[in-house]
């Protein structure tokens, strides 16, 4: 990521993915928050929302479009169905393509939710001069599933996935601190320490995003993960699903200072 992509506006950023360019954009728009996506046939909406209710920390919910609807609020003049840099098409829980542009996809009757992401809070986390490793690398935040199983909702049931940054032992405290400020994008940490203790077997082979380096003396730090409801539409099944690509955020207009408790 250059100094440009965090200074550009998220109209420019969507413009950008439009018109194609597919990368992940942790850092991008800085000051603005960015959003996952999860787009279910209407008559599973509702039991995405109980899932989403029932799981907060994963699922923290900023907005729902009607039905059909692809432009909100958070994405004044967008299009959710062509602003995100990648998207994921799932069939009964099997993921057939990943594609720039969801349009040939989109049908009617699809209720979009936009979740709360960490990119959030990692603006704040740097500031504070904690380190964010994945940024600093220029790669994908790494991402895991876990043996925790959410809390089921009607027919949405799935495992908990969770995001990894290695800090040191001295600045785990202030991030946690840090990002409790911030419950609508996951809020504080899941687990800090022992990858085992969520049933991760191997930190350098995450189930999406990238590998990170973990310097000697640093604790991985795992924080709930918007990803999760792609993985309860997995495990669920749903007859269609569109998400974003895990890393490949939609940018909102709706700033990350509205996001903070005091």
């Amino acid at each position: 990521m250059t100094s440009d992509e965090s200074a550009i506006s998220p109209a420019q950023a969507r413009r950008r993915f439009r018109d194609g360019l597919v990368t992940p954009n942790a850092g991008w728009s800085a000051g603005y928050a960015q959003a996952n996506l999860i787009a279910v046939p209407r008559d599973y909406a509702f039991d995405v929302l109980l899932f989403a209710q029932r799981n907060p920390k994963p699922c923290p919910v900023l907005d729902v479009l009607e039905p059909g609807q692809y432009a909100g609020p958070l994405l004044p003049g967008g299009d959710i169905r062509t602003d995100i840099p990648a998207y994921r098409i799932y069939f009964d829980g099997e993921l057939v393509t990943e594609t720039t542009d969801a349009r040939e996809y989109w049908t009617d009757d699809l209720v979009a939710f936009l979740i709360g992401c960490s990119f959030s809070f990692e603006a704040a986390l740097v500031d504070s001069g904690v380190p964010v490793r994945h940024i600093e690398e220029g790669v994908n935040v790494p991402m895991y599933r876990t043996d925790r199983q959410c809390r089921s909702a009607g027919r949405i049931g799935g495992p908990l996935v969770v995001s990894m940054r290695p800090l040191p032992p001295e600045q785990v405290a202030d991030a946690v601190r840090i990002t409790s400020r911030y419950p609508s994008v996951h809020g504080t940490p899941v687990h800090v320490g022992d990858p085992a203790a969520l049933g991760i077997a191997d930190l350098s082979a995450p189930d999406y995003g990238d590998p990170v380096t973990i310097r000697p003396g640093e604790i991985p730090v795992f924080w709930a993960c918007g990803v999760t409801p792609q993985a309860a539409v997995m495990q669920s099944r749903p007859p269609l699903a569109i998400g974003h690509a895990p890393g490949h955020m939609l940018i909102t207009d709706l700033r990350d200072s509205e996001l903070v408790v005091p």
